[in-house]
Parts: structure tokens; C-alpha cells; sequence
């Protein structure tokens, strides 16, 4: 305890938070920008007619059109966090109104949205806004050093996600089966160079899979090694590119790129803030005249926050084993598998045709999908469970409120997995509309059964 106490007392340079600070709002404010560019808030959350929910929060829904200004308000308040202006009520902002958007249809989860989510929550409780901010100018103070615990936070779950990324890799599927890089990968065929060569050749996909769990595995601490982190960076910058240039995962990439950034000294973060200032005040002349700089920053409220603190980070570390409560296959299943730093680690494909049968008669005709549902939407519900057994309901109750009496749904299901034939996913048997949503093991998952993923 005393040593505890010790380490919550020690300071270091603000600088590497304020650079956090201002990378994190930045890129979310591109990403608001660029997501509404694209046109996905129309076709992610107004066009559907229908949109899965996460248990307990089915109440989060989109707004109409005031979905629109649900992300001016996420964009501007990242903004602000960028700025450091009123950094508390912004970083809040953010994490309250970006949170319901990735709440508002399970369809478009996604795990660097996740890791947005609880970042910009550890964000609440830190004082990235104690340098180079735009709070410093209104309250006329500056502060050099902040608690150390308040960046090892950053790096805490930075490390987390990384680490647990490389733990999930270490599974037959990836590691001696290539899979599902095997599978992705020859479909690149089209890029320059290394479409009709590299990405062709099995042991190239091997080599991605065992190099791809020992990067996660290790990049932490190289990162944490004065002596390899420069090295460990440049791993983390080629890393990045390289599965960019693969893969479409957004603003995933460059996020873990700037983030990772706060493994560095303060010199660096120094130089940033200085090439900042001389930017800024080519266009604006601040007067920082008579701004006082105080060498230390005090946490108001510590005996709150450090609880809190360690609440989160123990909650991290033991959320992603929760896996383990569950019988069967986690791949197939996937009860535990959200939330869990799981990134890009399978293939699964399914098609799930609904029966509706009046329970006294036995008469029953099919469901088109796509008459409730995008074509997204249709492919995520097709093999992951809790979407099933959702759209389940909402087809019972639908079709209930058309006036068809004893209704019952049933679905015939048939999924793959990693290169997989298609076996059957769901026990036809079972009436959907009796089951509900909970914690415990879906017993109406029919087993996995183990076959060899084709090769070719």
C-alpha cells in the first residue's frame, strides 16, 4: 500500500496527455466528418426499418433526423477536446453522445469503436487539458507535470488491447490453419505488386498469422522499452499501413498509430506542442503573457477517482474471459466474444430462413429477410446468435400485430466458419418467440462439429 501510495504521488511532464488529447479529438473529429461524408448516418441508421439492439440498452435508438445533430454534437465536442476547451464538459460530451451512436445498432459494432468508448470515459477522470490547452488561456494557468498514473493509464489500455488482441490469435484456426488469412488474403489479388505474388503463396499466410500474434503479444512492451521503441514504433507505423492497404478498417489504424505515440518521452511531445504553437500563432497572436505556470497538477476529488480507476482497469482485464462461462465453441457461439479485443479473427458466413407457424393449425409460410432488413443486416443476422433470436421477436411481434393468431417463429440456419462447409447453426425445433434474451448459454445453438478448412 505504501509503495502504492508512493507511485499515485509521483509526476511527470503533461505533455505526452496533451498530445493524446489533441490526436484523439482530432482523428474524432475526421471520423464524425467522415462518416457523415459518406452518407452512412442515412444508410446506417435512418433507412433501416429495423435495428438490433445490445441487452439492456434496446431503449437507444436512432433519432430520426435529429441523428444528424446527435453527431454535430459528437464531432464539435471532439473538437473542443482537441482544443482543451471546457475539456471536462467536452470530453463527457463526447463520450455520452459517441457511445449512444455505437449503441444505436448492434450491426455496425465494431472493436476500435469499443476501444473510442472506454478511452473517452478514462479520458473523464484524466487532466489532459493541464497544458497547451485553450482552458489554460481563460483560467490564466499552466501546469508542467501531471500524476505519472494519469499517461500510464493511456499505456495500461493501450497495452490491454494489444496484448489481448495477440492472446485471441493464439488458437488452432490462426496459428496452424492460416485461417481466415487464407481466405482474405488470395482475394487481394488486384493490388500492384504483391496481389499476384505474396498474398498467393501459403506460407505467406502462415507467416502473417504467427507474425501478426507475436507483434500484439510483444509490441507493449517494446514500446515500453526505451531501447526497442523507436523499433517498436516503426513496427507499429508498418503494422498499421500494411493492414490499411488490405483491409477496410477505417480510422482504426491511425488511431493506434497517434495513441501509441505516448510511449515516448516528453522531449518528443515538447517538439509537437512547440511546432503547434509556431502553426497557430502564424494565424492568431496569443497572449500567454500573463499566464502563471505551476509545476504541479493536483487531482481534485483522488480518493473518487483512483477507485474508479482501478474498477475500470480490473474490469478490462477480467471482461474479455467471460468467454470462459460458456460451453462450446467461442467462434461458433460467440458468447463472450464481443468486447473482447477478437479482431479479424474469423470468417463466418450463414443463411437463416424464417418460418412463421400458427401454433394450433400448423399452417406457416416463409419470411423474406430483405423486406425487414438491409442487406448488412441480413448478412450480420445470418450467423451470430443474439441477432437471430432479436430478429425472432421482432418478426412475432410483427407478424402478432398483423392480426395472425399463435404465432411461433422458427428458423433453419446453416453457417460457415474458416473455410468450413456449412453445417447446421440453429435447433429448427425450437420456437424462437418463446426464448428469451439473457446472460445464460443459448442451449438452442446446435454443437460445432470439427471439420478441416477446404485449402483451395
Amino acid at each position: 500500500m505504501n509503495r502504492f501510495q508512493t507511485y499515485i504521488q509521483q509526476q511527470t511532464s503533461a505533455a505526452p496527455l496533451a498530445v493524446f488529447r489533441i490526436g484523439f479529438g482530432l482523428m474524432m473529429c475526421y471520423g464524425i466528418i467522415r462518416f457523415w461524408a459518406h452518407g452512412w448516418i442515412e444508410t446506417q441508421y435512418l433507412e433501416p426499418t429495423f435495428h438490433f439492439s445490445y441487452y439492456g440498452f434496446e431503449w437507444v435508438k436512432p433519432l430520426g433526423n435529429f441523428t444528424y445533430v446527435l453527431f454535430f454534437i459528437c464531432g464539435l465536442a471532439a473538437f473542443f477536446v482537441a482544443l482543451g476547451l471546457k475539456y471536462r464538459i467536452a470530453i463527457i460530451a463526447f463520450f455520452l453522445s459517441f457511445t449512444y451512436i455505437e449503441l444505436m445498432d448492434k450491426t455496425t459494432y465494431l472493436n476500435h469503436y469499443y476501444f473510442i468508448s472506454i478511452a473517452s470515459f478514462l479520458m473523464i477522470f484524466l487532466p489532459a487539458n493541464a497544458l497547451f490547452s485553450v482552458d489554460n488561456l481563460w483560467r490564466k494557468k499552466n501546469y508542467e507535470n501531471i500524476p505519472k498514473w494519469t499517461i500510464d493509464a493511456v499505456k495500461l489500455l493501450l497495452g490491454i488491447v494489444y496484448f489481448y488482441a495477440g492472446l485471441a490469435k493464439i488458437n488452432t484456426d490462426w496459428l496452424f490453419k492460416a485461417q481466415p488469412l487464407k481466405i482474405w488474403l488470395p482475394s487481394k489479388f488486384d493490388l500492384p505488386i504483391i496481389g499476384e505474388t505474396l498474398l498467393q503463396q501459403n506460407w505467406f499466410h502462415y507467416a502473417m498469422s504467427w507474425s501478426g500474434m507475436l507483434y500484439d503479444l510483444l509490441i507493449p512492451f517494446l514500446l515500453l522499452y526505451r531501447k526497442t521503441r523507436l523499433i517498436a514504433f516503426a513496427l507499429v507505423v508498418f503494422f498499421h499501413v500494411f493492414t490499411r492497404v488490405l483491409f477496410p478498417i477505417g480510422m482504426f489504424p491511425f488511431i493506434m498509430i497517434i495513441s501509441t505515440l505516448i510511449f515516448f518521452d516528453a522531449k518528443l511531445h515538447l517538439k509537437i506542442i512547440s511546432f503547434l504553437k509556431k502553426i497557430i500563432q502564424r494565424f492568431i497572436k496569443l497572449k500567454t503573457a500573463n499566464i502563471q505556470t505551476i509545476s504541479q497538477y493536483k487531482i481534485a476529488y483522488k480518493s473518487f477517482i483512483i477507485p474508479v480507476i482501478v474498477t475500470f482497469f480490473v474490469i478490462q482485464i477480467l471482461f474479455p474471459f467471460r468467454f470462459m462461462l460458456y460451453p462450446g465453441n467461442l467462434f461458433w457461439t460467440e458468447q463472450g466474444y464481443r468486447f473482447s479485443w477478437r479482431v479479424m479473427l474469423m470468417e463466418k458466413r450463414g443463411i437463416s430462413t424464417f418460418k412463421i407457424v400458427d401454433g394450433k393449425t400448423g399452417n406457416f409460410f416463409y419470411v423474406n429477410n430483405g423486406d425487414f432488413l438491409t442487406e448488412r443486416q441480413e448478412k450480420q443476422m445470418s450467423f451470430q446468435p443474439d441477432f437471430i433470436l432479436e430478429y425472432a421477436h421482432y418478426l412475432g411481434d410483427h407478424f402478432t400485430n398483423q392480426g395472425h393468431k399463435n404465432v411461433e417463429v422458427y428458423v433453419e440456419s446453416y453457417v460457415a466458419l474458416n473455410g468450413r462447409m456449412s453445417q447446421k447453426f440453429i435447433d429448427e425445433s425450437v420456437n424462437l418467440y418463446q426464448e428469451k434474451e439473457s446472460f445464460k448459454h443459448k442451449n438452442w445453438i446446435l454443437p460445432f462439429k470439427e471439420q478441416t478448412p477446404k485449402t483451395d
